[in-house]
């Protein structure tokens, strides 16, 4: 998987990609992470990449010329399966998007800045709208790392254990069961007996019953519809 991410500020994240399992997934060759400066595709002499709104509103807005000019030279270069854009008002990214998405083989993530972006970017260059949650950050910058992150992870072979991957939080619309290490008791705080005993069966029992109750507990909303 190939990841173009654009943005205005790339020092923001670009020690991000170097971390990690996100590092560990580019030495393997699984992920290629590409981060574009768009000051570098605007003509104005002052690399300026935003102006003041028509109709005379607070804030600044990110010209179309140079995100234009980067997503077609990308464009030009390669397929693209989707050009995504960061917004609070997008469609609100979850697991099974994640899953969905992980098998593209090229992304475009444009990152939002100041104000917003010129709107004819959004009717003509974008495919997607995605939001990480019901809050507003300073760019889209954070908004592209934890996309980034949430797709890779589960490109098999990035993680060594594919399993662990697979039994995270939201796989099944379920919240992860509790995990406990050694030792087994710890000032009197015990360990379930179950996870001692040895007995498989029972103990993916005893996760998913633990999963099913902290899912309606603490995310009951992830249940809704699915009859369990």
């Amino acid at each position: 998987m190939r990841i173009d991410i654009l943005t205005v500020l790339p020092e923001m994240i670009e020690g991000f990609f170097d971390c990690s399992i996100m590092a560990r997934a580019k030495k393997k060759g699984l992920a290629e992470i590409v981060i574009h400066n768009i000051r570098d595709y605007t003509t104005d002499k002052h690399h300026r990449t935003d102006d003041y709104p028509f109709g005379g509103c607070a804030g600044m807005v990110m010209k179309i010329e140079p995100i234009d000019n980067l997503i077609t030279k990308l464009k030009s270069e390669r397929h693209y399966d989707e050009v995504i854009f960061t917004t609070p008002d997008g469609e609100q990214w979850n697991q099974k998007m994640a899953n969905t998405m992980s098998m593209c083989e090229n992304l475009i993530i444009l990152c939002g800045h100041f104000k917003g972006i010129d709107y004819r970017i959004r009717e003509h260059l974008i495919t997607k709208e995605v939001s990480i949650g019901d809050y507003v950050l300073t760019g889209g910058e954070l908004a592209a790392a934890v996309m980034a992150d949430s797709l890779v992870r589960i490109i098999p072979g990035v993680i060594s254990d594919e399993q662990s991957a697979l039994s995270d939080s939201f796989q099944d619309n379920l919240l992860a069961p509790p995990v406990y290490t050694r030792p087994a008791e710890y000032k009197g705080w015990r360990v379930p007996d179950v996870l001692l005993s040895g007995h498989e069966a029972k103990i993916r029992d005893w996760e998913f019953q633990q999963s099913l109750e902290r899912t309606k507990r603490l995310r009951p909303d992830l249940l809704e519809g699915d009859g369990i």
